[in-house]
């Protein structure tokens, strides 16, 4: 295996650069052309059979070495964020409030070098998949690719993702069993009253005063209806009603985001929103209008998908590198599409190391490392050759 790190440094240069090219011109969820055309065209000279049109703009590489019938399949994101980046690196973003605040160029990269590696070696008996998928930002991607018929015409027996994080230490790889990633539901709640005169309040049912009264009572759900051993969280991100101060509003808009690692308190919280902010409204004359925008499920990791992953990383990077204690995360992911269809698969992080100023992913001084390209393309080197051993 250590074969393997010795050939990808050599083309760390060349795939740096890729990854800062795609970095330069960022494309947000289902827009992503440029990139897909850059791994579509990569792809398909290294021997790849490439197909197009999943989810819009999802790209799916399939490599069939020797006469097995296993199959492993390996998924990396391409999309940007709506954020202005604020970096001094010569490679920042050359278009304003698109952004690559969370590393999918990084993703991307690291599966084309692991790509090109194991299209010219062919040290493996059996299928690869290569999934490039757009959108996960939206938490959509995913199941638009489902939706499209990923694993009909794809069917994988194993399935990975890698997904880098800042604070880690750099190059070493962190995982779970069972729940990794919370669920996340988007639900915008329409508060309808009776608008008037800000100085004639009983001639009017207040929309914000009810909304208010429903953000209120909304902290009472993870207080007093979820177990304190049950990880949630209902986040109130936006509060919309009105522009001038002597107008009472007709209308109030809430955007929520809710989160859960268990798919039964995802639906207790789902549940009690409705009741809450239903409840709340009757009792000031007023009503509600509640959309669920859209959802992930909670990302669950094979047991069986996890310990394969870990062997791997082991062999590759010693165990000091390769940790399994990590709590869950409450940020989600809609890589748990797929893992929800195929339930033998994993998601790995790979840390970031310690970013200017402690930023996280999203933040707009984020940035990726570029050593760790190298060592993530390793493991899906290595996890591809060792899954469909010769």
């Amino acid at each position: 295996m250590n074969r393997i790190l010795d050939v990808l440094t050599k083309n760390k240069d060349k795939y740096t650069e890729i990854r800062r090219r795609i970095h330069q011109n960022p494309e947000l969820g289902f827009e992503e052309q440029d990139t897909s055309n850059l791994v579509a065209k990569l792809l398909a000279e290294w021997g790849y059979e490439v197909h197009r049109g999943l989810a819009r703009t999802g790209v799916v590489g399939t490599l069939k070495v020797g006469t097995s019938d296993k199959v492993i399949g390996l998924r990396a994101d391409m999309d940007a964020l709506p954020i202005l980046e604020k970096n001094d690196k010569p490679w920042i973003s050359k278009i304003p409030y698109k952004f690559h605040g969370c590393g999918h160029d990084g993703h991307t990269t690291m599966l084309l070098c692991a790509a090109e590696y194991l299209a010219k070696t062919k040290n493996f008996d059996g299928t690869l998949h290569l999934i490039f998928q757009p959108a996960e930002e939206t938490l959509y991607g995913g199941k638009q690719m489902m939706d499209d018929g990923l694993f009909d015409l794809f069917p994988c027996d194993v399935i990975y993702a890698i997904h880098n994080m800042p604070s880690l230490k750099k190059g070493e790889f962190y995982i779970t069993k069972g729940a990794m990633m919370a669920s996340s539901d988007t639900v915008h709640i329409e508060v309808t009253g009776l608008g008037g005169h800000g100085a004639m309040p009983e001639r009017t049912i207040d929309a914000a005063v009810v909304a208010c009264h429903i953000v209120v009572a909304l902290q009472t759900i993870v207080s007093r209806n979820v177990a304190p051993q049950e990880a949630a969280v209902i986040t109130v991100g936006s509060i919309q009603s009105g522009d001038v101060p002597n107008v009472i509003n007709e209308k109030a808009l809430l955007k929520l985001s809710v989160r859960s690692l268990h798919p039964d308190t995802r639906s207790l919280l789902l549940k009690r929103i409705t009741e809450i902010a239903e409840g709340q409204a009757k009792s000031f004359d007023a009503s509600v209008k509640i959309d669920h925008i859209n959802g992930s499920p909670v990302l669950v990791n094979g047991d069986q998908a996890v310990d394969f992953g870990v062997k791997i990383a082991t062999e590759l990077f010693g165990a000091e590198k390769v940790h399994t204690d990590l709590s869950p995360a409450m940020g989600s992911e809609d890589f748990a599409f797929m893992l929800e269809a195929q339930p033998n698969g994993a998601y790995f992080f790979v840390g970031n190391g310690d970013q200017p100023g402690n930023c996280m992913v999203h933040n707009p001084g984020y940035i990726f490392d570029d050593d760790i390209i190298i060592p993530a393309a390793a493991f899906w080197c290595a996890i591809t050759q060792e899954y469909l051993k010769k």
